[in-house]
């Protein structure tokens, strides 16, 4: 029926764990951790071959830098590692702080989106991240790595819907459960929500801060913010395109 949402299902999706994980999170988690195992294991030459194959370079794309064939991979390289990036870490706390985020963050995207959208949407924020983090670090060579720009996909993507459910008007640990399933309203109604300004305003101004400041130590390395930026930003303009869910009308 238009414009009516079952009940029963509404029941059933408060009943669920908190920390009811979708299979898709869980895959891409147990695949970065083993990431990470792997590179800690293997002897330091290879390490530096894996980063150079698979972290996002941008000297990579600037011809006046570096000549053809300096980094492995070629064409292929150049193209898959606007995602491969993502699964690379600098280090345990680097990859634990990101599946913290991802698992509250792209659960619920996950279980809205189903597995296929899921990755598709995972993929284009990542490529997001790394498109903004070229354009502001052209011919550089130091290795952008780490799943954060994806995961600030997540977070944007997330407010696209987690206060669509009526049932919820203020912000619990159980809201997304309610809100998985309700219609996503338009963007333009979104952003006249107060608490996602407060969000967006919030999370813009840590990352703008961190931008502005001296480079912070997460991951043995400085955050790639524009990155994050990237990721949000493509998140939440794009969030329609991936969403199932579409809204009812009357």
């Amino acid at each position: 029926m238009n414009g009516v949402l079952d009940p029963s299902h509404i029941a059933a999706q408060r009943r669920q764990p908190l920390l009811n994980v979708p299979p898709v999170i869980t895959g891409l988690a147990l695949a970065m951790l083993a990431i990470q195992l792997m590179r800690d294991w293997v002897d330091p030459d290879t390490a530096v071959e894996i980063l150079a194959l698979f972290a996002f370079i941008p000297a990579r794309y600037d011809p006046s830098v570096l000549t053809s064939g300096v980094l492995p991979g070629g064409t292929a390289a150049d193209l898959w590692t606007f995602v491969t990036y993502a699964f690379l870490h600098g280090s345990w706390t680097h990859v634990g702080l990101n599946l913290l985020w991802m698992l509250a963050f792209g659960s619920p995207v996950a279980r809205r989106f189903g597995v296929v959208r899921f990755l598709a949407f995972f993929a284009a924020t990542a490529a997001a991240g790394a498109g903004l983090h070229l354009l502001t670090h052209e011919g550089e060579l130091v290795p952008m790595i780490g799943a954060s720009a994806a995961v600030s996909g997540c977070m944007a993507a997330s407010l696209r819907f987690m206060f669509a459910s009526e049932a919820y008007t203020d912000w619990r640990p159980d809201m997304f459960g309610a809100s998985v399933d309700y219609p996503a309203p338009p963007l333009s109604v979104v952003m006249r929500d107060r608490r996602v300004i407060a969000f967006v305003v919030v999370w813009f101004a840590i990352n703008l801060a961190v931008g502005v400041s001296a480079p912070i130590g997460i991951a043995d390395g400085s955050v790639a913010w524009e990155a994050h930026i990237g990721g949000f930003v493509v998140g939440l303009l794009l969030f329609p395109l991936f969403d199932p869910v579409r809204r009812r009308g009357g």
